[in-house]
């Protein structure tokens, strides 16, 4: 496998709530389990992804702070997790400092994709690099979107869901025209669904109403095993396998690969 055939995936609303963690671990674990080799970069200082997968505070010694400060290699900066095939890059509080000691740097927004280029090697690894932002459109997000090959969205099945999207379709365009004319959207999916609620419906006709086939065919469900499992610090998968959870992933990990063959072909 070469460089070229790993696929970086951006997983950004700049809302906070909308599974946006929950999304990027699970995703990951799904892929991982499809005998795909998986990174994830944490890229949210709150570091929920790297507590979410058991990586504690203690073992967090390299992060992704170090990585865009030059400090560390992708070899160095990343842990395997409990699953199989599944790796992260951790991150700390540091992270929320990047966007003022960054200020003055004239190549801010590429520091990750300078990053993933120089490790050519290290990259190379991996079928998917998954990265988790921050819930902003900071400096760290414009950062992912660079790097990225495209942007997968979870979109809570709320009111006002779609109008906060807008913005986030906007930065994409800024991001394609300014630094990264090959990021496209991976894709839209919908969180928190409750088929008993007719807001979740109606959020789900709004979207693919205005988004098309940019909505994913899977739903992420409201799951209770979806909920408890970060605090067992594993993905819902491992800790429920046969959740309805656990399914939902599984189908969107099958979406995502479906769309890569398209995508190639």
């Amino acid at each position: 496998m070469s460089a070229n055939d790993c696929k970086i995936i951006a997983i950004a609303n700049q809302k906070g709530g909308v599974g946006k963690t929950t999304t990027t671990i699970n995703l990951g674990a799904a892929l991982a389990e499809q005998r795909k080799k998986v990174l994830l970069i944490d890229l949210d200082p709150q570091g929920n992804a790297s507590t979410g997968l058991g990586i504690e505070q203690d073992q967090r010694d390299i992060t992704t702070y170090d990585l865009l400060s030059g400090d560390a290699s992708l070899e160095e900066a990343a842990l395997p997790t409990s699953v199989k095939n599944l790796s992260i890059i951790p991150a700390t509080t540091d992270l929320s400092s990047a966007d003022l000691e960054l200020i003055d740097n004239d190549k801010r927004s590429f520091l990750l994709r300078y990053v993933l280029q120089e490790a050519d090697k290290a990259v190379s690894q991996y079928d998917y690099i998954l990265i988790d932002c921050p819930p902003s459109l900071n400096i760290l997000t414009v950062n992912a979107m660079v790097a990225a090959h495209s942007i997968l969205v979870p979109l809570q099945s709320e009111f006002f869901a779609l109008e906060g999207l807008s913005q986030l379709i906007l930065t994409v365009r800024d991001v394609r025209q300014t630094a990264n004319p090959d990021l496209w959207i991976e894709g839209i999916v919908l969180t928190m669904y409750d088929r008993r609620n007719n807001l979740s419906i109606q959020v789900e006709d709004d979207a693919r109403e205005n988004m098309g086939d940019m909505v994913f065919k899977t739903v992420i469900p409201r799951n209770v095993r979806l909920s408890e499992a970060p605090s067992f610090a594993l993905p819902v998968i491992e800790y429920d396998s046969a959740s309805k959870g656990a399914t939902a992933y599984r189908a969107l990990a099958k979406e995502v690969i479906n769309k890569a063959k398209k995508k190639r072909a």
